[in-house]
């Protein structure tokens, strides 16, 4: 043993020995990424950036099947219709609620993007490329802070990069966060490339002008917004479709509305898709795009509109038979699972001209299903959710009897799914009879996704004519809209701003991120009470605004913040 520890002590010195004399042990590293180098090259640049629009994605579409569908649940146009009874009062709580999963998301995009700008001083990038980088950068820092002062009202303005940590945060009013989006919008909208000159997906200076004409709405500044949307509006490269394009538009049913919708129809390039201002990529089997259709939906690129919006047939049964077999890719919507069901309000009441309007035919809003189970006596016959049969019985044996009561069968759009236009990856293909029969790894939506589209940019002129007091203007704005959708024409003296809540809903739907515009306007209460039934009775003024979550007040221990009144 004593020799052990003498050969031990023996190598120690002598290692200690070549260290002093040689160094033979210090490290050169020939490369290294530190945080003070890794925002140099372009690629560097270029890298982060392509996480902003992931994280934008990530919020707003892919997280999973319940998070960013809280921008159309507790609104005037959707309720869960497996819950049996709202409780609004857990749901806006501070401790738990949900809107605490939301705010962390911005203040990511926002710190990320502050590095950006930050960076790009002491970069080896040129000048065209620094002004170009700032621009997205800021884009996507005003993105930010206009989501979360729409939801929460006045937030922490941080407008460089955090390298400490800080826990004395304050809140700046929500006037201030608004000037602060407007001051990055300009930069944006007069730095950024022409629409003709980026990649589907990315965002261009008619992007940040639509934005800029939105804020300026919430702003009470209606005379800029007007000029902001009709940098839009009038640029050539842009018009809305009006004619029926793209790859399927031969068949019928359908119309040009229809097609929008369709996969690979989203997007400029190949499609001479001219609305599409700002359009989410969500290509299946592709690098960076929606999961693959290999291995189904799960995982946190999918966007799952088809699964919640979409009703669940399966459990559908008329005198004890399915009239549906399940997941089939026709107009029965695939494999949904019907979470997420229309208002009372968007069924029967937001249709102001139903049976002209193209955006409420049959085959853009499914009402009537065709029974599709070769087994059921009702098979190739319509199923009228208005006008169901008795014996009908959904989840559980439940028996349907009229109104949006039960997941098994309700009114959905389309545009959730794409009927007898699944990827190929996704048919079953083993069952000759049904030739659409889908895998169980079916329920995404595999489209690229319109997170802006110039039909919106017509809709905020008109909310901005209408602030003005130019009821003429704001009607012709809103008739370019509804003349593509084959409605009647609106008159200046029908419209208010109801009116165009009303209109935004027949033109969206679900594709709006309805929660944005009702707490930007201050209508979230008013319009759920009038429209949703399944919540009016626990609405509260103060669910405006959402409340800031206990987590950040409790942890900025160095000054307060507030909490939102009523919380």
């Amino acid at each position: 043993m004593k020799n052990i520890y003498k050969f031990l002590l023996g190598l120690t010195l002598c290692l200690t020995t070549i260290s002093c004399e040689k160094s033979f042990l210090d490290e050169k590293s020939e490369s290294s990424l530190t945080p003070e180098n890794a925002f140099n090259s372009n690629k560097d640049f270029e890298a982060s950036v392509n996480n902003l629009y992931r994280l934008v994605r990530l919020e707003l579409y892919s997280r999973n099947d319940f998070q960013p569908w809280n921008y159309a649940y507790r609104t005037d146009i959707g309720f869960p219709i497996t819950a049996s009874a709202p409780n609004l009062s857990a749901d806006y709580n501070a401790v738990n609620g949900f809107s605490n999963g939301h705010w962390n998301p911005y203040f990511k995009i926002i710190a990320e993007a502050n590095t950006i700008i930050g960076r790009i001083p002491s970069s080896k990038l040129n000048n065209e490329q620094k002004k170009e980088y700032e621009a997205q950068g800021r884009f996507f820092r005003a993105f930010a802070y206009r989501c979360l002062a729409y939801l929460y009202g006045g937030v922490p303005l941080i407008l460089e990069e955090v390298k400490v940590p800080k826990i004395d945060f304050v809140r700046a009013t929500r006037k201030e966060v608004y000037a602060q989006v407007i001051t990055d919008l300009k930069f944006a909208a007069e730095n950024l490339k022409a629409i003709t000159a980026v990649r589907d997906g990315q965002i261009s200076n008619l992007v940040a002008q639509h934005y800029l004409a939105e804020v300026y709405i919430a702003d009470g500044q209606f005379q800029n917004a007007v000029t902001a949307a009709d940098a839009v509006i009038n640029n050539s490269a842009v018009r809305l479709m009006t004619n029926r394009f793209g790859s399927r538009r031969t068949e019928t049913p359908g119309d040009v509305y229809w097609d929008l919708f369709r996969a690979n129809n989203q997007n400029r390039a190949g499609n001479t898709n001219t609305e599409g201002l700002w359009v989410i990529q969500l290509e299946p089997d592709t690098p960076g795009g929606t999961s693959p259709t290999t291995v189904g939906f799960l995982n946190e690129n999918a966007f799952l509109f088809e699964r919640v919006h979409a009703p669940l047939l399966r459990d559908l049964r008329i005198n004890g038979v399915a009239p549906f077999n399940w997941p089939i890719g026709d107009y029965s919507g695939g494999r949904g699972v019907g979470f997420l069901a229309p208002s009372k309000y968007f069924i029967d009441n937001a249709y102001d001209d139903p049976t002209n309007d193209i955006r409420n035919a049959n085959h853009n809003f499914v009402r009537k299903f065709r029974a599709n189970n070769i087994s059921s006596p009702l098979f190739g016959r319509e199923i009228d959710f208005a006008n169901l049969p008795s014996g009908t019985t959904g989840v559980n044996g439940v028996r349907v009897v009229s109104g949006v009561s039960d997941r098994a069968i309700y009114p959905y759009q389309t545009k959730c799914t794409d009927p007898f236009g699944h990827p190929a990856g996704l048919l079953a293909g083993t069952d000759s009879r049904y030739p659409f029969l889908l895998k169980s790894g079916a329920g995404a939506t595999y489209q690229d996704q319109y997170l802006v589209r110039l039909a919106e940019t017509y809709l905020l002129r008109a909310e901005a004519n209408l602030g003005l007091n130019k009821l003429d203007a704001a009607a012709a704005d809103i008739n370019v809209v509804r003349s593509r959708a084959k409605a009647k024409a609106v008159t200046p003296s029908e419209v208010n701003i109801d009116y165009i809540l009303d209109e935004r809903i027949r033109e969206f739907g679900f594709e709006e991120k309805r929660m944005f515009t009702l707490m930007r306007l201050g209508k979230w209460a008013e319009r759920v009470r009038k429209c949703n039934p399944f919540y009016a009775s626990q609405v509260r003024d103060t669910y405006n605004l959402w409340p800031i979550p206990q987590s950040e007040i409790d942890r900025n221990s160095g000054a307060v913040l507030e909490q939102n009144p009523g919380y």
